[in-house]
């Protein structure tokens, strides 16, 4: 599977901008999506607090996955249930469950309030997903794990086995997972695994995976949002790199027999964290996304995928080593897209001469 990263954690799109957009993800090769919806997901009765203000509604989340069904994108809901959770955690009522008092970027796993709610959040938005065969349970950057007083004192109990707590409440998740929706399988972001003990998990890389009984790997690129917190435009060149190199290692998974590759989801960041500045904007990333998607197809650009790549985005010309289009483009979101574009090229030089220029 291919799947498009939708991150709503900033700008997030009119429905109506869904119906225009998936059928263009769709012909560019992706297949799926991985939708993060954080604050916009429509939430109800005591979660009703987590919304933002421009949550999508219920009928809007039907209309959603009603224009993702009919352009073949399956839709893997990414639910964050460790670390990232500011949206959740800057609330009144659930301050009580950060990991540090300071900060609301992670739960505490050892309060009796945490499980309850990571279970009546995944109800909620996997109830709404009845279709999807996977829930992303994020787990990644769980910043300032152990630094609380009760993790303190469990690490003195354990021998400070910060592995071991992390995995406790990771597989408390799966856990009421594999009861109450025993059909839908399980994605997370792997980076804490890589910081465990080899006694908790084996090391990380494909072979260890594969070595540690993992039977299913999927890998994670990025198509925009990966340079800079707060990058304007989608540097084509960085990220058609990435993808080659994600494409050798796709090829290389014949090496691994034991465990199957089942697919790539494109990320492609809105903010770093909830609180942070907005990165690029989704329409102007999405030329860079056609060429991502083009290159774990071929496994390099031809002159011809960039005519082709040209031709459905309304270019007259694409080069993505010079990282440039040529002309305005005719996609969905393309004002928006030459906007930016002019931003980039006429105002930001010259608010730079101004402020940095001899006076």
């Amino acid at each position: 599977m291919k799947l498009v990263h939708l991150d709503l954690k900033g700008a997030a799109p009119k429905v109506t901008y869904y119906e225009q957009i998936f059928p263009l993800l769709s012909k560019l090769g992706a297949n799926g999506l991985l939708i993060e919806y954080e604050d916009m997901f429509p939430f109800t009765g005591e979660l009703a607090v987590l919304k933002s203000p421009y949550a999508y509604s219920e009928d809007d989340l039907k209309k959603i996955l009603h224009y993702a069904k009919i352009n073949n994108l399956e839709v893997v809901p990414l639910v964050q249930t460790f670390g990232h959770m500011e949206y959740i955690l800057k609330h009144d009522k659930y301050k009580g469950l950060r990991e540090v008092d300071r900060y609301p970027n992670s739960l505490n796993p050892h309060h009796s309030e945490t499980l309850p709610l990571m279970k009546m959040i995944l109800t909620q938005v996997l109830d709404k997903h009845p279709s999807s065969n996977w829930v992303h349970i994020g787990s990644d950057e769980v910043y300032h794990l152990g630094e609380g007083q009760d993790s303190k004192s469990w690490l003195n109990i354990n021998k400070g086995d910060l592995g071991k707590m992390f995995l406790g409440h990771l597989k408390a998740v799966v856990n009421f997972l594999h009861s109450q929706f025993p059909q839908k399988k399980q994605l997370m972001w792997d980076d804490m695994l890589r910081k465990l003990s080899i006694e908790s998990i084996q090391e990380s890389y494909i072979a260890k995976y594969e070595k540690s009984g993992f039977k299913d790997i999927w890998f994670a690129s990025a198509f925009k949002g990966a340079s800079t917190p707060t990058q304007i435009w989608t540097p084509m060149d960085l990220h058609m790199r990435n993808h080659l190199e994600w494409k050798k290692v796709i090829n290389s998974m014949s090496k691994f027999p034991k465990i199957h590759y089942s697919g790539i989801a494109l990320t492609g960041w809105q903010r770093y964290d909830h609180y942070s500045a907005l990165c690029e904007l989704l329409p102007v990333g999405i030329p860079s996304l056609a060429v991502c998607l083009r290159t774990l197809k071929t496994g390099k650009i031809t002159e011809e995928d960039k005519k082709d790549i040209s031709h459905i985005l309304g270019f007259s010309n694409i080069n993505p080593e010079k990282n440039t289009c040529e002309g305005n483009g005719a996609f969905p979101g393309a004002e928006i897209y030459t906007m930016v574009k002019k931003v980039k090229s006429e105002l930001k030089p010259k608010v730079r001469e101004i402020t940095e220029g001899d006076r």
